[in-house]
């Protein structure tokens, strides 16, 4: 079947932008590989060629002499329990919103979504020095309590979302045969609203991993510093001692997991982000 001339323009025109982007996404990627595998001198005489030989010295240093090790952990540990505490708070909300309608639940589900509007940094001050009332200033768990609470609007409106399109008949029925309310929240609505979870965990996990300005002002010790604080770091020190390989390689040990953890559940968010904006 004959493509008209309008057609084909169209789908030019069309494929061209995404191409452009795709280029100007991936090429600062695939630049920052390639880099890693480099020495510095290679970096200075060739910086847009292959390296001579792919050897992982730049791994190891960072890993070694720059603590990236020290910083993949606790990223990993504010990421855990910033989205374990999220979906924590999140499911119960949504379900109490949704489904046990009382005076002031609608106020509070505005409330809850209005939260979303405001700018983060206006918080900075405040949680700095409630933080330090509780002694969790300078604290990975602090941090990640302070991810959960940021983060808690935007996942109590994407899981209400999904759980007002369960069927009451379901809940109706569990409640005959004696189950309480937190059976029904843990045993029905939690499996049915799965792909939201999903969608909502992988999404705050991904900016738990990448946030910097909050974890800067909340922790001061160089031993709790996250991934991006220490990426930081090596980017002021490579200003001094020229350790741009160093540099690229820790960029890879905080992209990878990312790119892992997207590709693995691509379909997954598309589809939860698709559902709940179908089913809101």
């Amino acid at each position: 079947m004959k493509r008209s001339v309008g057609q084909m323009i169209s789908r030019f025109g069309i494929r061209i932008p995404l191409i452009l982007w795709s280029i100007a996404v991936l090429y600062p990627i695939i630049w920052m590989f390639i880099g890693s595998f480099k020495s510095n001198a290679e970096i200075y005489a060739n910086p847009w060629g292959f390296p001579e030989t792919w050897n992982f010295q730049n791994f190891i240093t960072a890993w070694s002499e720059y603590n990236i090790d020290t910083s993949v952990f606790n990223s990993l540990i504010v990421t855990v329990v910033g989205a374990a505490l999220t979906l924590v708070l999140a499911i119960p909300t949504s379900y109490a919103l949704e489904r046990m309608r009382f005076k002031g639940s609608n106020f509070l589900f505005t409330l809850y979504v209005s939260a979303m509007m405001i700018p983060m940094v206006l918080g900075w001050i405040p949680l700095f020095f409630l933080l330090g009332q509780f002694n969790l200033l300078d604290n990975i768990f602090g941090l990640a309590i302070v991810y959960a609470i940021s983060q808690l609007p935007f996942s109590i409106f994407v899981l209400t979302s999904f759980i007002s399109t369960i069927p009451k008949s379901l809940e109706e029925s569990a409640a005959m045969d004696g189950m309480s309310p937190y059976g029904v929240l843990w045993k029905i609505i939690t499996p049915l609203s799965m792909s939201g979870i999903i969608t909502v965990t992988i999404m705050n996990a991904i900016q738990f991993w990448n946030e910097y300005f909050m974890a800067l002002i909340f922790l001061q010790s160089e031993e709790n510093y996250t991934l991006a604080l220490a990426i930081d770091f090596i980017s002021s020190e490579a200003q001094y001692t020229n350790a741009w390989g160093t540099l690229f390689a820790s960029l890879v040990f905080a992209i990878v997991p990312v790119i892992i953890l997207y590709s693995i559940f691509q379909q997954r968010i598309a589809k939860g982000m698709t559902e709940g904006a179908i089913k809101g």
